[in-house]
């Protein structure tokens, strides 16, 4: 790290404010090679804790910075180890404070933009995210208010990104525990005035928890990841011996791996049997609706898309 950098951020924080030109010299004194490192990106924290009220460059700076720390600050990129996602979740709950918009933010563009990342992650985001959604308020980072009393369209753009983002529970389809975190904000604002896209959301996305397909191979662990580029990188790796070896220990991320042709089903027979919604599943919409004990209009535009799509509820 810089002295420049150091210096800047020292001084923003004792300021508690940064202003546009400070942002700048910061990009280019402690960012000038693309990387962030782990004491610039703890500095960076620091700093944020500190700002009063923090300048749209301000939070547009902080995170892109924590992003790329988290994602870049090591091999392979794109993928966040899980000591650097327990960092990641203790600096935001440094200050004891509810996590800012512009903490949220960096959060949830981290789920979107991910190839993968703990489970520890992803169960903190989704805690943070629905404390937000129900207790927030204020603008977020990118247009409209958060809300304590009602769901608002700014909140149900936030959720839409995470429940689908990249490094979801299941990438591009809803997790059963996205969907019971969807039953439970329902819950908990159902009769109040809340954004017409929040229906919208709900029946979509408890609606592709049900009927979605999500394929397993849809991520790849990083210890995966970091085994097959060490063995692309190794030229002195005896080809036949590697294929043994991860026979033996992964025989069915073996296939997945290497483009090894199996006799599983085409992608076209598992949608069409992802979309049969299960006597498993029903049981779990029946106790989902049941929690607050009628059908409420979010549950009935449910029900009435199921009977559609699949001629049963």
């Amino acid at each position: 790290m810089s002295f420049e950098f150091a210096k800047i951020a020292q001084q923003a924080a004792a300021d508690r404010t940064i202003c546009a030109a400070e942002v700048a010299a910061l990009r280019g004194s402690g960012w000038a090679d693309g990387k962030m490192t782990r004491e610039e990106a703890e500095m960076v924290f620091a700093t944020q804790h500190a700002i009063a009220d923090p300048s749209r460059e301000w939070s547009d700076f902080f995170v892109e910075a924590i992003q790329n720390y988290v994602l870049h600050g090591s091999e392979p990129r794109g993928f966040a180890s899980a000591e650097e996602a327990q960092w990641l979740i203790s600096q935001v709950e440094a200050d004891g404070r509810v996590c800012s918009m512009t903490e949220l933010e960096a959060l949830v563009r981290i789920i979107e933009r991910a190839q993968n990342v703990p489970e520890t992650l992803k169960s903190y985001v989704l805690g943070v995210l629905e404390k937000e959604v129900l207790e927030g308020v204020g603008p977020t980072r990118c247009g409209g208010e958060l809300s304590d009393t009602h769901v608002s369209r700014a909140e149900c753009r936030i959720i839409r990104r995470v429940i689908f983002g990249q490094a979801s529970d299941r990438p591009a389809a809803v997790s059963r525990r996205e969907a019971e975190m969807l039953f439970r904000i329902k819950d908990a604002v159902v009769g109040k005035d809340n954004a017409e896209e929040f229906k919208k959301l709900f029946v979509q996305g408890v609606g592709n928890y049900l009927m979605g397909f999500a394929s397993g191979k849809a991520q790849i662990s990083r210890e995966r990841m970091l085994e097959l580029e060490a063995f692309i990188a190794d030229n002195s790796v005896s080809v036949g011996r590697f294929m043994r070896e991860m026979a033996v220990a992964a025989p069915n991320a073996f296939g997945v791996v290497f483009g090894k042709k199996s006799a599983e089903a085409s992608r076209e027979e598992q949608v069409a049997a992802e979309e049969e919604v299960t006597g498993s599943e029903k049981d779990w919409l029946d106790g989902q609706i049941s929690l607050n004990g009628k059908v409420d209009p979010y549950d009935q535009a449910l029900l009435e898309f199921l009977a559609e799509e699949v001629g049963q509820a």
